[in-house]
């Protein structure tokens, strides 16, 4: 199933276990990574995403527009991990193109380019 997830997809993924301040449980994720290395490695690149209202601006975090999720979401750039794609379930949204470049953007800022 891993040819059907896509970059800039929002899934559902179980993040257990966890250790400290990473994000637990069954939540929406971002997909990041790029769609063929999503098809061939068996992992995905993700970002966790909250519905709580974020402190940290950008670019540790970035809201979603309206249109993304049913719920007000923010991507938490700073929370970037590699997830086995039989972690990923059913997709509940997308982001547009100009927002995936701008949560780029955001993570190359953390880490410098």
């Amino acid at each position: 199933m891993a040819a059907g997830i896509l970059r800039g997809e929002i899934r559902w993924a179980d993040l257990n276990p966890v250790k400290g301040k990473e994000r637990a449980g069954l939540r929406p994720v971002l997909i990041l990574s790029q769609d063929v290395f999503n098809e061939r490695s068996g992992t995905v690149i993700a970002m966790a995403i909250s519905s709580q209202s974020q402190r940290a601006g950008f670019p540790l975090t970035l809201e979603l527009g309206p249109d993304d999720l049913p719920k007000r979401s923010w991507v938490k750039i700073s929370q970037i991990r590699t997830v086995s794609t039989g972690r990923i379930g059913r997709k509940i949204g997308a982001v547009l193109p100009e927002e995936l470049a701008q949560i780029i953007e955001g993570l190359i800022e953390i880490v410098g380019g």
